[in-house]
């Protein structure tokens, strides 16, 4: 059965670090197993098993302990349970500080299927499994060190085969006798937040108070979480949502609840009377409530909002705006300036040969501005999407590397034409050819990466229209290409022979392409015309995203 799963997000907007994405290259391309020995140390800070997949969402399995309270020194009992598992890794960690290191040494009642492990400084901080064997229950006895945090929370990471596991499960919090009470929450709430888009965790967060709606087997689970860089959803110990609702029925998620404006007894929640960025994303579910990738980008409010204010229709995007000008910038320097340049260039030479723009030939004037437009467009394009994603993005496929072939191309094109010998130099013919065949490989190259771009996720233009509407660019282009060949070759052909007492006076090549220059300049305004309509029609879908 097909599932889907809702979170909504309350996000400050932070530029990513690479660090997650190292982790991930790691974890992903580096040749990894699993740890059926427990010898889990390079796990300690994320908790995380390289195992590659995604974690479980809602965990199965319980930690209980035999006290609230402690004191330094003192000893508490852990008991990890649930259904058969093959791993764990357990740890304890200051409370209000999830992210902080473990805390404290642990002490063993089975040492067959437990063992001691050491985690940063704290020898015997973590405590993991021996061997692969099935397990239902573990005990163990953790150690409170002198200088204790006032809470502490306890934290265990579950395997119950390779690709099936539950991260960092929240446990009971425990706290030193005086330690000051949780707040009581207030009991004002917000207006109910409701959405008909099945939604996933978000793809540029910094530190992000989530909601989560997940629907498995006909019923849906609304728990809360909160988000780290690009780690999975953390879920919180206790729910603090409060008239819980939902419906699924024609393939719609909907969820609906309520919860106290303040809430100063659960960390990671943020107070609802001040104005955050709303992220909405979606994806699927699979059986225990894991959930998968997002195949499109998250729909995100375009400014900060209240959600305690007044009920309106704030809209969102699901594309960054440095994607939309880097999508934007390309179609302008390669479906208009770059195209008309080269039609000018092939066949405007003739028409144009005895009118003058600065002293140059206009032709060649019209051809050189339109083609450094290009050059220039092109480069502002490029940085962009490195400004975006801090760095080189390892989930864009091969567009980057042709995106970065085809700058390059056009960056040698223009140095190339820099140094053009004159018109009658003996290397002028073989700097033709270079030119020409430079110029092509960059225009073939161009569209190939637009095709791949516009189905990427951060910008993801409507599917077909965004193919077809390509093609038939294209087609337009070669088809107007192959009408004035046609007209140049039939003007070729239209050569007056007089003959005069055995002399044959040819008209020459340059007259006859002057009598087709109405016609030429009939079919460059159309071609221009239409390229603007193509042009538009691609900024209007990337304005609607």
């Amino acid at each position: 059965m097909e599932r889907k799963f809702i979170s909504v997000l309350l996000a400050w907007m932070e530029l990513p670090g690479l660090a997650f994405a190292v982790w991930m290259l790691i974890c992903f391309y580096a040749p990894v197993g699993g740890y059926p020995n427990g010898k889990v140390r390079e796990a300690c800070t994320s908790m995380i098993p390289c195992h590659g997949s995604s974690p479980q969402l809602l965990p199965k399995h319980t930690i209980t302990v035999n006290g609230t309270e402690f004191k330094p020194g003192d000893s508490i009992e852990v008991h990890l349970s649930g259904p058969v598992f093959e791993g764990f890794f357990i740890q304890a960690r200051d409370a209000e500080h999830l992210e902080s290191p473990a805390l404290g040494s642990f002490m063993l009642a089975d040492r067959r299927a437990s063992q001691l492990l050491t985690c940063g400084r704290t020898k015997n901080s973590a405590v993991s499994h021996t061997s692969k064997a099935k397990k239902q229950h573990i005990k163990v006895y953790w150690i409170a060190p002198g200088d204790a945090p006032k809470r502490v929370q306890f934290l265990a990471t579950v395997v119950k085969k390779y690709r099936t596991f539950w991260v960092k499960i929240p446990g009971p919090i425990v706290s030193q006798p005086n330690a000051l009470s949780p707040a009581t929450p207030l009991h004002a709430t917000s207006e109910a937040v409701a959405t008909s888009h099945p939604v996933s965790y978000l793809s540029k967060p910094g530190d992000d108070d989530a909601y989560l709606c997940v629907g498995e087997d006909h019923h849906v689970h609304t728990v809360t979480a909160y988000l780290k860089g690009r780690s999975p959803p953390v879920l919180d110990s206790e729910n603090a949502l409060e008239d819980v609702s939902w419906r699924l029925a024609d393939g719609l998620l909907q969820c609906s609840f309520r919860r106290s404006i303040h809430l100063p007894a659960h960390k990671g929640r943020f107070n609802l009377n001040a104005s955050y960025y709303i992220f909405l994303a979606d994806g699927e579910a699979s059986e225990g409530g894991v959930i998968h990738k997002h195949q499109q980008q998250p729909l995100i409010t375009s400014g900060m909002y209240n959600v305690t204010g007044l009920p309106q229709d704030i809209g969102g995007s699901r594309s960054p705006r440095l994607i939309k000008a880097h999508g934007a910038l390309m179609f302008i320097a390669w479906i208009t300036t770059v195209s008309i340049g080269v039609i000018v260039a092939r066949f405007f030479k003739p028409v144009w040969s005895y009118s003058f723009l600065f002293g140059k030939e206009m032709w060649f004037q019209v051809h050189r501005m339109l083609m450094l437009t290009t050059v220039m467009l092109t480069g502002i394009s490029f940085v962009l999407p490195f400004i975006y994603r801090g760095g080189w993005s390892q989930q864009a496929g091969f567009h980057p590397y042709l995106g970065c072939t085809v700058m390059a191309l056009a960056i040698f094109q223009a140095l190339m034409a820099g140094f053009r010998p004159s018109r009658h130099a003996p290397r002028r013919q073989l700097f033709n050819w270079f030119h020409w065949s430079t110029g092509t490989a960059a225009r073939i190259l161009a569209v190939v990466t637009m095709f791949l771009g516009m189905n990427l996720a951060a910008l993801d233009l409507p599917d077909p229209w965004d193919t077809y509407t390509m093609i038939a660019f294209v087609t337009w282009h070669v088809g107007i290409d192959v009408l004035l060949e046609i007209h140049s070759y039939c003007l070729i052909r239209k050569v007056e022979v007089i003959e005069y007492d055995r002399v044959q006076i040819l008209q020459s090549l340059t007259s006859a392409e002057a009598e087709g220059r109405l016609f030429k300049q009939i079919v460059l305004s159309i071609y221009v015309c239409g390229n603007i309509v193509f042009l538009i029609a691609f900024l209007a879908a990337i304005n609607q995203i």
